[in-house]
């Protein structure tokens, strides 16, 4: 018999624990659910403060300052925020996505700087990260090796598919505006990469399964071929399930794939959520209509409302509570749970930063009409 949609969309909430919030410490949770979105500082603490009973933020501010959680580049070359354990073999499977766009792009080969120079750069660059260092600091040193007219395109490539992560800077979300970089590990050799990719599949399905082939290409920006050869190398790790209309989904051996009528709460998702970001075929999470709604045109993914598991609309902070938008009609029980969820939404963001996601406002212009409560603290 095949997996339902509706049981696909539970089988995503439970895996990513947003059927129950579970007493875990952050480090586990972060491994529970793979990974992180981090473009904005806040949204890894939005999206465990959804997902951790009792959720604490110093907890997180520990786990970055300490590096048992990292923040870099990795998969579609956006930043997220994963365990140790997991990066290094992240950053070998996305090694290729990660290196070959940027030494291709104009703005490295107008530099002047070979990709054999770049590459040769790496080694020296991990050296001197022994220690966190600025931006400023990196760019000097840098100056220092190719040259100053060719630090911005070297270093804009560099930053990308190095082993590096974002060492904390401070500020209400751990990261502030000016980024500072520290090594992170070693260059992965040529035959670490598949094997990378093989365990990323693996860890993508734990948190995301079942999905299809597709899916798991498109969550880590590989092309299908390199995707196809993981899913072979992995062999019965991995098993085959029937989905809607007969499509082929993977999974690992005993995934939670729970019962239709699991009932699933109301959530005030962070920006960039990853399970709106997950799947080729994101009608599991985000319906078609929403979409667009959602994913504004440069790729900026607002702050959604998650009723019975699907997105409903969008939410941002406004004087006197959480402003929230419904792109349709919402039950009363919605609203409460809503409201529930925006009250400790406030009391966490009224000692981080209760503006979050501001410098967003201007996507609330082009909304269409939709139902707007400003939900109280």
């Amino acid at each position: 018999m095949a997996i339902t949609e509706r049981r696909l969309n539970r089988a995503t909430l439970a895996r990513q624990l947003l059927l129950d919030r579970e007493a875990l410490d952050v480090v586990s949770a972060v491994q529970r659910v793979v990974a992180l979105q981090a473009q904005e500082p806040a949204s890894p603490y939005l999206a465990l403060w959804n997902r951790i009973a009792g959720f604490a933020p110093a907890k997180l501010d520990l786990a970055f300052r300490e590096a048992h959680v990292v923040k870099a580049p990795l998969m579609r070359i956006t930043l997220h925020a994963v365990t140790a354990e997991d990066r290094p073999a992240f950053h070998a499977a996305m090694l290729p996505t990660l290196r070959a766009p940027r030494l291709g792009d104009e703005r490295f080969t107008s530099s002047g700087v070979t990709v054999e120079e770049a590459d040769a750069l790496v080694p020296q660059l991990l050296a001197f990260l022994a220690v966190p260092r600025t931006g400023p600091e990196v760019d000097a040193w840098l100056a220092e090796q190719v040259g100053r007219d060719a630090v911005a395109g070297v270093w804009w490539a560099l930053r990308s598919y190095a082993p590096l992560r974002h060492s904390p800077t401070g500020g209400p979300w751990s990261f502030g505006p000016r980024n500072a970089y520290a090594a992170a590990g070693h260059v992965p050799a040529p035959e670490e990469r598949d094997a990378g990719l093989a365990v990323l599949v693996r860890r993508y399905l734990e948190g995301f399964g079942p999905a299809t082939l597709a899916d798991v290409a498109g969550f880590c920006l590989v092309q299908k071929t390199r995707a196809r050869k993981a899913v072979a190398d992995l062999g019965d790790r991995l098993v085959r399930l029937e989905g809607p209309g007969g499509v082929e989904l993977l999974d690992v051996p005993a995934g939670a794939v729970p019962r239709e009528d699991v009932p699933a709460p109301a959530r005030l998702m962070a920006m960039w959520d990853s399970v709106l970001l997950a799947y080729a075929d994101r009608s599991r999470v985000v319906p078609p209509a929403y979409r667009k709604l959602v994913t504004r045109a440069n790729g900026d993914v607002l702050p959604t409302l998650l009723v019975d598991g699907h997105v409903a609309g969008v939410w941002r902070p406004v004087e006197g509570g959480i402003e929230a938008t419904a792109f349709h009609q919402l039950a009363e029980e919605a609203w409460a749970q809503l409201e529930a969820e925006a009250g400790a939404l406030l009391e966490l963001l009224a000692d981080r930063d209760p503006a979050v996601y501001r410098r967003y406002a201007r996507w609330w212009a082009s909304l269409p009409a939709g139902e707007v409560r400003v939900l109280p603290g």
